[in-house]
C-alpha cells in the first residue's frame, strides 16, 4: 500500500479570529503573503470570511481591496486561498436573502477566493445546499462543512447521514469543522472512514481547535482514516484556543509514514516574527492573555475557539454589572475566574433545553449571551431567562432552520407566549425584494433598504 499525502492548510484568518477577534490591516496581509509562500508546507491559506470583512469594515478599509491583496500572491503561487462562509447567513450574523448569497459567490471568486467552506450551525442541509449550487456556478469549490459537537443528538450516524445529503447536494468536498475542539478522537476517525469509504475521491479537510485539548490526537485519527487536508496555525498564534502549530504537526504525521511537505524554517520564523509585529503594532490590544491557554473546562460546555475573544470582552462588561448587585445585596463578589466557570457551567445547562444547536457563529452566540443573562438575572433574584438576546427568537422559531434537538417545556412556552407560529419550511429562498418571508410575515422596509445596499457593494466588487 503506498503512503498517503496529507496537505496542510494554513488558517490564518482564524488564527487571528481566535485570539481576538480582529484581523491584520490590508498591508500588513501584503507583508506576510509572500512569506507563507516561502515557507513552502501549505496547500491552502485561509484568506478571509467568517468576520474578517466585517472586521475591514470596522477599521475603515474595503474589505474588497483587502481580499484581493491577500489572495493575489496565493493564485500566483498556486496555493489555493479559502473562506468561511455562514451559509443562510452569508457573511452576516442573521439570515441574507438568496440572490444577495448568490451574488456573493461571483464577487468572491473575482476576488482571488478558490474555495468556500460553507457552513450552517444547525447542519441544516437546506440552508448549505443552495450554497453549493451557487458557488459552483461562480467558479468556486464547494466545501460543504458538518460543524462537529458532542452530544447525544450528534453521533457518528449523524454525521455520515448528514455527509451523505451534502454530497447528494452537489459537494465536491467536505469538511468537518470542530469549532470548540470537541470532536472525540475516535469518532470522528469513524466518521471520516465512513464518508471516504462510500466516496473515496471525496476531499476531507479537518478543522479543529486546541481549547480542550483533543485537538492534536484527533488529527492524527482522522489522518489515519483518510483525511486528506488539516487545518493548523503557526507561532505566536498557536496552540491555546486556536489550532495546532504545523511544525508539531508535521512532525507527528512524519513519524506515522504519511507524506507531507518539509516546512522552510528560515521563513517560519520570518512569519513568526511579522505576525508578532501586527500583535505589537495594535492587534495586541485586543488579545486576551486566556486565550493562548488551553483549558479542559472547555470539554463540557464546548464553546468554540473563534469566539473566545468576544467572550472575555462580553464576560469583563458584565463582571463589573454582577458584582455591583452582589455588592447591593451584600453578597460576595466573584472573581473573572469563578464567573467564567459559572458561564461554562450555565451554557453546559441550558444547551440542550435550547434545542443542541451547534455552539458555531452564530448559536454560539445566542446560547452564551442567554447564559450570561441567566447570571446576571441570577444577581438581580430573577428567574432564568427573564432576559433574552432579541437575536435569538429566529433560533426558537425555526426562521434560522430545524434545531437539532428538541427544545425544553419552558422554551416552548417562552416561545408560545411570542408567538403563535414557528417557521420550520425553508428559510433559504428569500429574496432580497421579497415581500414575505417564508412563514409570511412581511420583511421592514429598513431590511429592505439594507439588502439593496448588500446588492449594490456586491456589484461594484466585481
Amino acid at each position: 500500500m503506498s503512503k498517503k499525502e496529507v496537505q496542510f492548510s494554513l488558517v490564518y484568518r482564524d488564527m487571528w479570529q481566535s485570539s481576538g477577534k480582529y484581523v491584520p490591516r490590508k498591508d500588513q496581509l501584503a507583508k506576510i503573503a509572500p512569506v507563507i509562500i516561502d515557507m513552502g508546507c501549505f496547500d491552502r491559506v485561509e484568506t478571509n470570511g467568517g468576520a474578517s470583512e466585517q472586521v475591514n469594515l470596522l477599521y475603515g478599509e474595503n474589505p474588497n481591496l483587502a481580499v484581493r491583496t491577500f489572495t493575489k500572491p496565493f493564485n500566483e503561487a498556486g496555493i489555493k486561498t479559502h473562506m468561511l462562509d455562514r451559509g443562510l447567513n452569508a457573511l452576516r450574523m442573521n439570515p441574507v436573502p438568496a440572490d444577495v448569497r448568490q451574488l456573493m459567490y461571483k464577487v468572491k471568486h473575482a476576488q482571488g477566493v478558490d474555495i468556500t467552506r460553507i457552513f450552517c450551525g444547525l447542519n441544516d442541509p437546506r440552508n448549505i445546499i443552495p450554497s453549493i449550487k451557487w458557488a459552483k456556478e461562480a467558479g468556486m469549490t464547494a466545501q460543504a462543512t458538518m460543524c462537529i459537537t458532542h452530544s447525544k443528538v450528534h453521533t457518528v450516524d449523524y454525521y455520515v447521514n448528514l455527509a451523505e445529503q451534502l454530497i447528494a447536494g452537489g459537494a465536491q468536498e467536505i469538511c468537518l469543522k470542530d469549532m470548540a475542539g470537541i470532536g472525540r478522537p475516535a469518532s470522528l476517525g469513524k466518521i471520516v472512514a465512513a464518508i471516504k469509504e462510500k466516496h473515496p475521491d471525496i476531499i476531507i479537510q479537518y478543522h479543529g481547535h486546541c481549547g480542550p485539548g483533543f485537538s492534536v490526537a484527533s488529527m492524527l485519527e482522522v489522518a489515519k482514516a483518510g483525511c486528506d487536508v488539516l487545518d493548523v496555525a503557526m507561532e505566536p498564534l498557536s496552540w491555546g484556543k486556536v489550532h495546532p502549530d504545523v511544525i508539531t504537526i508535521q512532525a507527528m504525521l512524519k513519524d506515522a509514514g504519511f507524506i507531507v511537505k518539509d516546512i522552510n524554517m528560515k521563513a517560519y520564523m520570518e512569519a513568526r516574527s511579522l505576525t508578532q509585529s501586527f500583535i505589537d503594532d495594535f492587534l495586541g490590544y485586543w488579545i486576551d492573555p486566556k486565550n493562548s491557554l488551553m483549558t479542559s473546562l472547555l470539554v463540557g460546555c464546548g464553546l468554540p475557539g473563534g469566539m473566545m475573544g468576544s467572550l472575555m470582552a462580553d464576560l469583563k462588561g458584565m463582571h463589573a454589572a454582577i458584582n455591583t448587585n452582589l455588592r447591593k445585596k451584600g453578597e460576595k463578589e466573584l472573581t473573572e475566574d469563578e464567573l467564567l466557570v459559572e458561564l461554562f457551567d450555565e451554557v453546559q445547562r441550558i444547551w440542550p433545553m435550547l434545542g443542541t444547536p451547534c455552539l458555531v457563529t452564530p448559536f454560539s452566540q445566542y446560547v452564551k449571551n442567554a447564559a450570561l443573562f441567566n447570571l446576571y438575572s441570577k444577581s438581580m433574584d430573577e428567574a432564568p431567562f427573564t432576559r433574552m438576546d432579541p437575536a435569538m427568537w429566529g433560533m426558537i422559531l425555526g426562521k434560522s432552520g430545524k434545531l437539532p434537538g428538541e427544545l425544553a417545556p419552558e422554551i416552548v412556552k417562552l416561545a408560545v407566549d411570542k408567538t403563535t407560529k414557528s417557521c420550520l419550511s425553508s428559510p433559504c429562498t428569500r429574496n432580497s425584494t421579497a415581500s414575505s418571508s417564508p412563514d409570511k410575515q412581511k420583511s421592514s422596509s429598513w431590511m429592505t433598504l439594507q439588502n439593496a445596499k448588500l446588492l449594490l457593494m456586491l456589484r461594484v466588487s466585481l
